[in-house]
């Protein structure tokens, strides 16, 4: 795709969109990157506890993952999604 395509249709991250967006379809988005976030953290720190408790003979709780890792990893990307997501949506509106 020539430069000239992707300033006329607004480009392309990872093969989406990123004009066009509703207001609806914006939120669902952020609020999607905030949930797949908090997932994958959580199970990164899960499974890296998982290894510092077996190898090193520790008692730490797995719940410590949730509270420690996933959501505040969780809130921060789906803060910084509703912004990026907002500007596109506004953006989308003012043209």
């Amino acid at each position: 795709m020539s430069s000239v395509e992707g300033r006329r249709g607004g480009g392309r991250f990872l093969g989406f969109p990123l004009e066009g967006f509703g207001l609806l379809t914006s939120l669902l988005l952020a609020l999607a990157t905030g949930f797949f976030t908090f997932f994958l953290v959580t199970f990164l720190a899960i499974a890296a506890l998982l290894v510092w408790n077996g190898l090193g003979g520790h008692a730490v709780n797995y719940a410590d993952t949730y509270r420690y890792a996933g959501f505040p990893a969780g809130l921060a990307v789906l803060a910084i999604a509703v912004v990026v997501f907002g500007v596109l949506w506004v953006r989308g509106k003012v043209k």
